[in-house]
């Protein structure tokens, strides 16, 4: 078994239909099938075997997608770069899993030269004009003359995705997922947002995070949808798709739907075709979640991690509405538990840490065995992410536990109080967090950004508590600023928040 058999399948099944719209190109199931088969004999008559890696750097594209079946094909590793990071952050990562190939589209070309003196010898492959030492994409895809080898040796618990965490609170991590991770996540998928061949669901999350590649673009493409895929997010763009290609399945986080809701075009965009609206994100604030449902479109939030292809947890839409705010049950195809300090299970209702078991759960870090042994016990992932189960077993998540603020001996989650934060309409973001203190052993800071200069201040956030949350839980310092700093997908860098506040001090 390699998943590059889904396409396969569709190509035989249903070779004229368009597996992706792309620019203004549209790829047929028979056209991907055959370039996936092109790329698979270029690959290997380069030289690359089972367990060798192929980097890719630059935006969505088919022929990024392309690339990862050629390697599920060959049992290859495919690692896609963050194109949003720094040449010093692309290196750390070339280094630790040196690719065999790395296909770089023109915009990242010069940043990649400068790096060639400290990498290993690879082959360079360029989407563009090719200059000296590179080759084209057109004469790479020459090389593929033939048939591509099967390796019989290739399997479900062969190593096909290598995706490096963001590395916020040290170096990065490579998270290996199997050919049967992937699979097993799509059959969640398929669960969560019973995917059909009629589906034409919109991909405008980067494919190099697990939550754009694997929520729903790598489940659709295994259940023979019209993929329509963005090279990156555009507000106008995405409501300009949902609109006229009649979108049925769309995944968006928090940031990406606020800059959507923002846009001029959002109140008369005609919804009326998706079926759902997904949202990937730990903790969603409960007045996105309530906008999309006044436009009659139902958004289950979906729970997980890179370490989890990501998928874990999630609700349905039918479950969307009176669950709001909770991340849903177990996956099909998962189990989950809440354990305590002493690993014991909790009751109901009593918040510990989130564990997470299936098939869909990583190999491990790449060259990383005590890291791996930190978090994989009996199968089990310690997600670090702290929650409770209802009595129905429905997972609300309250924030990380290295997040969580211990002042006067009572635990503070930062999720409850910036939920709260951000249903202010003066405030755009906020970030609570703890700082060491003598007497209560941490105080809670609370770092927000107002919409506008001076719509808000200190004070008047503290007075947005007032009566919803116990006095012990109020920040003692509140901090204005301009921005936070976040991930690619506009998560916000907590590790770098703390760091930002001790530069610049505090001021109320």
């Amino acid at each position: 078994m390699n998943i590059s058999d889904w396409i396969e399948r569709h190509a035989g099944l249903t070779p004229g239909k368009t597996a992706i719209r792309f620019c203004g190109r549209d790829v047929s199931y028979a056209e991907l099938a055959a370039l996936i088969e092109r790329l698979a004999a270029a690959i290997a008559a380069s030289g690359v075997k089972r367990g060798d890696c192929v980097a890719y750097l630059g935006c969505n594209s088919p022929e990024m997608l392309a690339l990862l079946f050629a390697c599920a094909r060959l049992g290859a590793l495919f690692m896609p770069l963050n194109w949003r990071l720094a040449g010093a952050e692309h290196l750390q990562m070339l280094q630790d899993c040196p690719p065999a190939l790395l296909f770089v589209e023109p915009q990242h070309v010069a940043q990649t030269e400068a790096l060639r003196g400290a990498l290993q010898p690879l082959t360079l492959i360029s989407f563009g004009t090719a200059g000296e030492g590179w080759i084209s994409w057109a004469a790479f895809c020459g090389r593929g003359d033939g048939p591509a080898p099967r390796d019989a040796g290739v399997g479900e618990e062969t190593p096909l995705l290598i995706c490096y965490t963001s590395g916020s609170t040290g170096k990065p991590k490579g998270v290996l997922l199997t050919q049967g991770a992937i699979d097993c996540n799509a059959d969640n998928s398929s669960d969560m947002h019973s995917l059909s061949p009629d589906d034409r669901v919109l991909t405008v999350l980067p494919l190099f995070h697990v939550g754009g590649l694997n929520i729903q673009t790598t489940p659709a493409l295994r259940a023979g949808c019209t993929l329509v895929l963005h090279p990156r997010f555009d507000p106008e763009a995405a409501l300009d798709a949902v609109e006229r290609e009649r979108i049925t399945l769309m995944l968006v986080v928090p940031a990406v739907l606020d800059m959507m809701m923002a846009h001029p075009r959002w109140a008369a965009t005609d919804l009326s075709s998706l079926r759902m609206m997904s949202i990937g994100s730990s903790i969603v604030p409960i007045h996105l979640i309530d906008a999309v449902h006044a436009r009659g479109v139902p958004m289950p939030q979906v729970y997980g991690a890179t370490e989890t292809c990501p998928i874990a947890a999630y609700l349905k839409p039918g479950e969307s509405r009176h669950k709001a705010g909770s991340t849903g049950r177990a996956a099909a195809h998962c189990r989950l538990r809440i354990v305590g300090r002493d690993g014991a299970d909790l009751a109901p209702g009593q918040a510990g840490e989130i564990l997470v078991k299936g098939r869909n759960v990583m190999a491990g870090y790449w060259k990383a065995p005590q890291a791996t042994g930190a978090v994989l016990d009996d199968g089990w992932y310690h997600s670090g992410d702290m929650g409770y189960l209802d009595p129905e077993g429905y997972l609300t998540v309250v924030g990380r536990s290295k997040d969580m603020i211990i002042s006067g001996g009572e635990n503070i989650y930062p999720a409850e109080i910036e939920n709260l934060l951000v249903e202010c309409p003066d405030i755009a973001e906020a970030s609570v967090i703890g700082r060491a203190d003598e007497r209560w052993g941490e105080i809670v800071v609370a770092v927000v950004v107002p919409r506008t200069d001076g719509a808000i201040t200190g004070a008047q956030v503290l007075q947005l508590l007032e009566g919803r949350i116990a006095r012990y839980k109020f920040p003692k310092e509140v901090v204005l600023v301009s921005q936070l700093p976040k991930t690619a997908l506009g998560k916000i860098r907590k590790e770098e928040v703390r760091q930002m506040i001790e530069r610049t001090g505090y001021s109320q």
